[in-house]
């Protein structure tokens, strides 16, 4: 019988360096954990394999790795997705890593996908001016419609040889809302989604991944000099303390803000990123019609006769 891997994170394995698993046995059994549900996602699914659309970053990187270690190298796809030419280093990095782990890995350039998409669709939907108008925000669009295109080639890809998308996003990202919906919200399993970055990094160097990946800066890679701590207002050396106190035992943000003796506007904002952000970890909802709801089962007395 599978056990739900949040549950086994958070209840089957003793904390001994403070809330996070940082410490060599607790990450040996975390390790453990992950690759012994991708092997049975993998198994479950009856796939030929797993699809990982790779950054450079320390999570894909991560995630590749406990997927090569749990159903072998030969099993596993990297893709390499660049759409910027900022972008072009850190593909580097990952192939480099593919080769070094023995799978097979594709680099794909997106950019001139997302150029006809822009040329016949954004442009349909927005003017020149509005463009103009308001460029962050268009930035953040653009930068969701790129996150999509990846995700579409990598489901490709996994259907063309029967295998599953692993994705890469870890609980703090999750617990911000820091995907996109559709995107890189889509996959079949996300391996390391019940580790805080914090336990990210502490699993990368536990499993040896090298120094120059485990230490670079976080980000999504939507555009030039972004970074995961300009878009969240925060490190995640803030951000994790904050999420698992508020989420994880369930404290309050006055006893929580005190406790950690943070700047209360940062700490606002990040709490309430996560608030904001709840639909995008939800299930679609449904108008529950005679109980057939996504949520569950109505009572009684809801459902239509």
């Amino acid at each position: 019988m599978r056990v739900d891997s949040k549950t086994f994170v958070y209840q089957s394995i003793e904390h001994t360096n403070g809330p996070f698993f940082t410490d060599r046995r607790s990450l040996e059994a975390v390790r453990e954990r992950i690759v012994a549900d991708i092997r049975a996602t993998v198994d479950d699914a009856g796939a030929d394999g797993v699809v990982v659309a790779m950054s450079g970053g320390i999570d894909s990187t991560l995630t590749t790795a406990l997927a090569v270690e749990a159903v072998g190298s030969e099993s596993v796809l990297g893709l390499g997705l660049p759409c910027h030419m900022t972008e072009q280093a850190h593909v580097s990095d990952a192939h480099t890593i593919a080769e070094g782990m023995g799978i097979d890995f594709e680099e794909i350039q997106l950019r001139p996908l997302l150029e006809v998409f822009d040329e016949t669709v954004a442009s349909e939907l927005e003017t020149e001016t509005e463009a103009d108008d308001r460029p962050n925000e268009r930035n953040h669009e653009i930068g969701n419609a790129t996150a999509r295109l990846r995700m579409l080639t990598a489901y490709y890809a996994a259907n063309r040889q029967s295998r599953i998308v692993l994705g890469t996003a870890n609980r703090s990202e999750w617990l911000l809302g820091y995907f996109t919906k559709h995107g890189d919200g889509a996959a079949d399993a996300y391996p390391i989604g019940d580790c805080y970055k914090t336990e990210v990094r502490a699993l990368a160097k536990h499993i040896g991944l090298p120094r120059r990946i485990v230490n670079k800066e976080p980000t999504a890679g939507f555009w030039a000099t972004q970074t995961d701590a300009d878009e969240l207002g925060a490190r995640y050396d803030v951000i994790d303390p904050l999420l698992y106190r508020l989420v994880e035992d369930g404290r309050s943000f006055d006893e929580t803000v005190a406790e950690l003796q943070l700047d209360r506007d940062t700490a606002e904002e990040i709490a309430s990123l996560h608030t904001d952000t709840e639909h995008k970890r939800a299930t679609p909802p449904t108008p529950g019609i005679a109980g057939r709801g996504t949520g569950g089962l109505l009572d009684d007395s809801d459902a239509l006769e």
